[in-house]
This record gives C-alpha cells, sequence and structure tokens, in this order.
C-alpha cells in the first residue's frame, strides 16, 4: 500500500505566495516521475508542473517563471513552490507520483485547495 498526503493549501492574497508538498509513504521501491496538477471549478484536471528523477522539470506556460518544482528522494516528497500568485492559479492541487512497487503504477494525492483572492 502507497499513501500520499499534501499539505500547504490556503487562502493567499494576489502576488503571494505558498508551498505545496505531497510525502508518499507505504511499499515504495522507487519513484520517477512526480507531478502536480490543478483543478479549478467545471475545469478540467491539467498538469501544472513535473520532474523526472533526474531532476528535469517541465512547467505550464503560464505558471513559468512564477512556480518552481523539486523532489526530495530521501523522503519521497515533491514540492510546489508557488510565487507571485494570480487569482486563476485558484484550483484543487493534486501531486502525481509514479510509484515502483511490484510494478509501476500511478498515485494521487487527496488533494489541497489554493485559493488566491483579496
Amino acid at each position: 500500500q502507497v499513501q500520499l498526503v499534501e499539505s500547504g493549501g490556503g487562502l493567499v492574497q494576489p502576488g503571494g505566495s505558498l508551498r505545496l508538498s505531497c510525502a508518499a509513504s507505504g511499499s515504495i521501491f522507487t519513484i520517477s516521475r512526480m507531478g502536480w496538477y490543478r483543478q479549478a471549478p467545471g475545469m478540467e484536471r491539467e498538469l501544472v508542473a513535473r520532474i523526472t528523477s533526474t531532476g528535469s522539470a517541465y512547467y505550464k506556460d503560464s505558471v513559468q517563471g512564477r512556480f518552481s518544482i523539486s523532489r526530495d528522494n530521501a523522503k519521497s516528497t515533491v514540492y510546489l513552490q508557488m510565487n507571485s500568485l494570480k487569482p486563476e492559479d485558484t484550483a484543487v492541487y493534486y501531486c502525481n507520483l509514479a510509484i515502483f512497487n511490484r510494478t509501476w503504477s500511478q498515485y494521487w494525492g487527496q488533494g489541497t485547495q489554493v485559493t488566491v483572492s483579496s
């Protein structure tokens, strides 16, 4: 069994910052790709940022330069540092990890609400 626990969401004013964390625990042999997705009301879930096992990162165009994804392999944790937040960043944020136990599987966090509003 693998569990993902997210933390760090909340309410922030435009221009503010938040840092999301997603920690994996349980039967984990190795983790390859780690990513953050978000889903706003009435919208489809979309990829925000992703980082490979070698540290190569991808960002959605609208967050490039404002968000930074990182990982701590020793802690099986992925982070999303979000700066210069805008109201359009408001969404539920989900982490997604590709984990090898007996086979490769994708796991989702429970989601954490990020609200950017004055």
